[in-house]
């Protein structure tokens, strides 16, 4: 069974998703450790309750983002994941991960990429009167949401609340996440 990682840094709506499908077999797959840099984010308590292994960390705990993410490679190697999902994880990627993972670390985006890279997607899309949101899966590389585009999907909201889009938005991201991890497998 192929071995995945997710990392999260908030609520873990689509850990959770992906974990679930892990757990029911529409992916062939187990997620092998939860990766987290925020201790009191809800995604903890989601890996507790789905008997998920995790690793919370504290960045200012470090000296570096180098020095925490080679931790991080050294658990993924010796668990033998073969596949990183960002899914809220709020930090970039820097060079230790992916000189170890590249071509292996996959990322979800609330828009659709190019458009409305970086933090804060959905309300500065809604700010800037956008009509077509959607999801972007990408792979992962030293860009800011740049890596080449893996899938898209769009949808159509006419409104101006920025919870409203994420919602609809959410609804998308767990199935498409969970389709292209398991064409990527």
């Amino acid at each position: 069974m192929k071995k995945i990682a997710v990392f999260a840094s908030g609520n873990g709506s689509n850990f959770e998703a992906i974990a679930q499908a892990c757990a029911d077999g529409r992916l062939e797959a187990e997620v092998a450790l939860m990766v987290c840099d925020k201790p009191g984010a809800y995604v903890n308590e989601r890996a507790e309750r789905l008997g998920i292994p995790a690793f919370t960390f504290n960045p200012k705990d470090y000296s570096g983002k180098s020095e925490y993410e080679k931790i991080i490679a050294d658990k993924l190697d010796s668990i033998g994941v073969e596949l990183v999902c960002l899914a809220g994880y709020m930090r970039i990627v820097g060079d230790e991960l992916l000189s170890r993972y590249q071509g292996r670390i996959i990322n979800i985006h609330p828009s659709l990429l190019p458009a409305f890279q970086g933090a804060q997607a959905v309300e500065r899309a809604v700010e800037y009167g956008v009509k077509v949101y959607g999801i972007t899966i990408h792979w992962v590389d030293q860009t800011l949401d740049g890596g080449k585009i893996i899938a898209q999907e769009a949808f159509r909201y006419d409104g101006h609340d920025p919870e409203e889009v994420h919602a609809l938005g959410q609804v998308i991201e767990h199935r498409l996440y969970v389709d292209t991890i398991r064409q990527l497998l």
